[in-house]
């Protein structure tokens, strides 16, 4: 990436990544370096990259394969399963074509069901992941953990050694260091970008393979952020809105368009395209190393988990440090344990952050963006009184 370049010229590159990618892992794969693929932030990439493999995000945001993936699953399913298993039957995604590994997790129970299916055509090794961050959850964690650190050492005939295993803490907490602080960026008043921006590099980076690549591009580009925001690129005061909820990327960018369009701009994503699976680094000085990215991963504030008193942590720290305005959640249709959340969250919002609180339900389809619009104008319209 060309420091010269002008930045919106370098968010696009971030947002093409998922397209520029695909030569990319076709020629990791044609050295034969082993491609590993992930749906979800539970995924522990530390372990995967010790053994010298790819790890990459599966396509699973866009509405082109759901009406295949109906063919087979259920209408009344998320848009995420259909979309993931669209691309997965139809072939459409380079990197699910290119993986020899797709490892699943037991967050939800639909895409539980999901890899059963895929299993069938795909080689898939799922991660059993317990539902209650309790100190018996975290042993378990742990142990799964090292399971699946055995299952690869099988799988491809490679040793993983705790040397391996520190190398690559380090390297993905560099990873993670270098997305927190672009996406910390938006904590200045006023932002130095849009929402729209920034999701097109915290989505645009799922594609990145080059760890040490990425990390530097990405911190070269906080680092022309700023000098440019010294200069004067800052976006004028508009009312600051948090999203949460599912996770989000290409057609659910319909939601940041519809408040940046009405006078918002979005600060964060306290979701998995944002801070939720980035902000707790792996502890690189703990001896067990295993305890150490099990403690990471088992942190993350997904709504599967019961109770989930980590979601609503991290919540609260953005709001106060992003100096946030007001709350839009993000619900895809058929995602119950996020609707269900959503009451907890709304209360707390509401009661606890004084602040106004929406929870839109939506999918990947185009259908709703005028409804969309007209609900979230009126939103960033009632802030703003």
């Amino acid at each position: 990436m060309e420091i010269i370049k002008d930045l919106p010229e370098i968010f696009d590159e971030f947002e093409d990544k998922k397209k520029q990618s695909f030569l990319k892992v076709k020629e990791y794969k044609e050295k034969q370096i082993p491609i590993i693929g992930a749906y979800c932030s539970f995924f522990p990439r530390e372990i995967a990259v010790a053994m010298g493999a790819i790890p990459v995000g599966l396509c699973s945001s866009a509405n082109e394969t759901v009406e295949l993936a109906e063919t087979v699953l259920p209408k009344n399913v998320c848009p995420l399963i259909k979309s993931s298993y669209g691309y997965a039957i139809s072939d459409r995604c380079p990197y699910f074509h290119f993986a020899d590994l797709v490892v699943g997790e037991t967050t939800c129970d639909g895409k539980k069901k999901m890899y059963e299916l895929m299993s069938e055509f795909k080689e898939v090794y799922v991660m059993e992941l317990p539902n209650t961050q309790s100190e018996g959850g975290l042993r378990f964690w742990r142990e799964e953990i090292i399971r699946f650190k055995e299952f690869l050492e099988e799988y491809f005939q490679v040793v993983i050694t705790e040397n391996d295993i520190r190398r690559a803490i380090v390297s993905q907490n560099k990873r993670r260091e270098a997305l927190k602080r672009f996406y910390g960026l938006m904590k200045l008043e006023p932002v130095p970008m849009s929402g729209l921006e920034l999701g097109k590099v915290l989505y645009g980076s799922k594609y990145q393979f080059g760890q040490e690549e990425m990390t530097k591009e990405l911190n070269e580009l906080s680092d022309r952020i700023l000098e440019e925001y010294e200069k004067g690129r800052q976006l004028e005061k508009r009312p600051r809105i948090l999203i949460t909820g599912c996770p989000m990327g290409e057609d659910t960018n319909k939601i940041v368009e519809a408040i940046e369009h009405n006078g918002g701009v979005v600060v964060g994503f306290e979701n998995c395209t944002g801070a939720k699976a980035v902000e707790r680094m792996v502890d690189e000085d703990d001896p067990d190393v295993y305890g150490a990215i099990a403690r990471k991963y088992f942190s993350i504030g997904c709504a599967i988990m019961t109770p989930n008193n980590n979601r609503i942590h991290l919540l609260g720290e953005m709001i106060d440090d992003y100096h946030v305005d007001g709350v839009v959640e993000m619900i895809l249709s058929g995602c119950h344990s996020v609707e269900m959340e959503s009451i907890s969250v709304k209360n707390f919002v509401n009661e606890e952050k004084h602040l106004p609180y929406l929870a839109v339900v939506t999918d990947y389809s185009k259908g709703d963006v005028g409804q969309l619009n007209t609900r979230l104008a009126a939103f960033v319209e009632m802030i703003r009184k």
